[in-house]
């Protein structure tokens, strides 16, 4: 029995429904849904970045990034890495080989729970990235096995095949593919809101009289 799981690529989520979640901020998700987070120590290495793609799931243990390796010639424009760690938190299966690979497939961005490396020449390709701090103490090619396109636990989230990925500076969340336009139309029309207020502020009027604050604070119910 082989120790590995290959499974095929999912469905790619349609560019006109990345297009809207690239507008949109991961904290103003945050306005509207409470799961599908990944854990907040799991941060951006490139700052400023925001990006959306097409979950593509990798799931490998301890020492070892022979699947990874392998799953990179796979992989197409418009995929967003998601990579179990299986709780190993020592070894940085990415790093600067990996990333120039990855950039040349076309990958939009991989979020690792678990370490990165060659934390410069992620920078230098401006290769969005999210992982959970850097080691110098690598994986190697050691053939244990692993699994492709399963369901993946990243950050304490479970992340499926073809799920919507949204990262930016402040996280990263996974959306189910049937409901990612409409929370993107939604996120950014309090986007636009927002803006509204901002401008009634400069003229004068307080966020509590905006917000609505003012009237549950004063509220005699």
């Amino acid at each position: 029995m082989s120790k590995y799981t290959l499974n095929p690529l999912p469905g790619q989520i349609p560019e006109n429904v990345l297009a809207l979640l690239r507008r949109v901020e991961t904290a103003t998700v945050g306005h509207v849904l409470h799961t599908g987070f990944v854990d907040r120590e799991i941060r951006a290495i490139l700052p400023d970045a925001r990006v959306a793609g097409t979950a593509v799931t990798v799931r490998i243990a301890g020492e070892d990034s022979t699947l990874l390796h392998y799953v990179l010639g796979l992989v197409r424009p418009g995929d967003f890495l998601v990579i179990d760690r299986g709780g190993d938190s020592r070894h940085a299966c990415w790093g600067g080989l990996v990333t120039n690979t990855a950039r040349l497939a076309g990958v939009v961005g991989a979020v690792i729970d678990g370490p990165a490396t060659d934390i410069s020449e992620i920078r230098r390709c401006q290769m969005p990235v999210w992982s959970r701090g850097a080691s110098s103490i690598t994986t190697k090619l050691l053939d244990f096995g692993g699994e492709f396109n399963v369901p993946a636990c990243v950050g304490g989230q479970i992340v499926c095949p073809g799920d919507a990925i949204l990262a930016d500076e402040s996280g990263v969340i996974a959306l189910k593919p049937g409901e990612a336009e409409a929370i993107a139309r939604r996120a950014i029309e309090m986007q636009e809101t927002e803006l509204v207020s901002l401008e009634r502020l400069r003229k004068g009027e307080k966020l509590a009289d905006i917000s609505g604050a003012a009237r549950l604070v004063l509220s005699t119910g």
